[in-house]
C-alpha cells in the first residue's frame, strides 16, 4: 500500500465524523495534499477547522517517515477523478484525462455519458471537421489524470448586451403605462388600446 492510500485509510474516519468528503489524496516528494469538499462548497473557515483535524491524525499516525508538508484544500473548479465514485457523481458534464495505449497515450476530452464498475463511456467531439462525434468506452486502467472541465460561458458579443435607458424605455411601453398616460392626458380610459 503506498502512502496515499495509508493517508486516505487514515484520514477517512475523521473526514466521514465532520460530515466531509475525501476527494481526493496525492503524495509528491515531500508533500502530501488532501482535497475535501462537502454539499455547497467549503468554505476558509471549514477548510482551517478540517486541516486541524486532520493534522492531528496524522501525527497520532505517524504515517510518513521524516518531515512533509500537509495540504489541505478544496477541489477547485476542475475536480480530480480518481474513483468510479468520483466519476459517477459527473455523469453529464465534460471530462478529460490520458488515455492509455499499448505505446504512448493521448488526451481524451467529452461529455461523460455513464459511469460503471469498469470503466466509462464517453461522447467525443471529432477533431477533424466534418466527421461526427463519436461514442467511446474507456476501462479505468486505461485512465490517468482524469478532471472535470470547466466551462466558460460565451463571450458577449461586441456591441451587445444591456444599453442605458433600455430598461426604462421597455417600461415606458408597456400597455398599462400607455392608457394610464392617455387617460391623464384627459381621453376617456376606453379609447387606449386593450392590454
Amino acid at each position: 500500500m503506498g502512502v496515499s492510500e495509508t493517508v486516505a485509510g487514515i484520514v477517512a474516519p475523521v473526514l466521514d465524523g465532520l460530515g466531509v468528503e475525501l476527494v481526493d489524496v496525492e503524495h509528491r516528494g515531500a508533500v502530501v495534499r488532501v482535497v475535501v469538499d462537502e454539499s455547497g462548497g467549503i468554505g476558509l473557515d471549514r477548510l482551517g477547522e478540517v486541516t486541524q483535524q486532520v493534522s492531528r491524525a496524522l501525527d497520532d499516525a505517524d504515517p510518513i517517515a521524516g518531515r512533509y508538508t500537509l495540504e489541505v484544500s478544496s477541489p477547485g473548479v476542475e475536480r480530480p477523478l480518481r474513483t468510479p465514485r468520483h466519476f459517477a457523481a459527473v455523469v453529464g458534464q465534460t471530462v478529460t484525462f490520458r488515455r492509455l495505449l499499448e505505446v504512448g497515450a493521448e488526451r481524451v476530452t467529452g461529455i461523460l455519458l455513464a459511469a460503471g464498475d469498469d470503466g466509462v463511456s464517453l461522447r467525443v467531439e471529432p477533431s477533424r471537421a466534418g466527421a461526427t462525434a463519436e461514442t467511446i468506452e474507456v476501462p479505468y486502467r486505461a485512465i490517468d489524470r482524469a478532471r472535470t472541465v470547466f466551462e466558460w460561458g460565451p463571450a458577449p458579443k461586441p456591441g451587445k448586451g444591456s444599453k442605458p435607458g433600455a430598461a426604462k424605455a421597455s417600461a415606458r411601453k408597456t400597455p398599462a403605462r400607455a392608457a394610464a398616460a392617455t387617460a391623464a392626458d384627459g381621453e376617456a380610459p376606453g379609447t387606449a388600446a386593450p392590454s
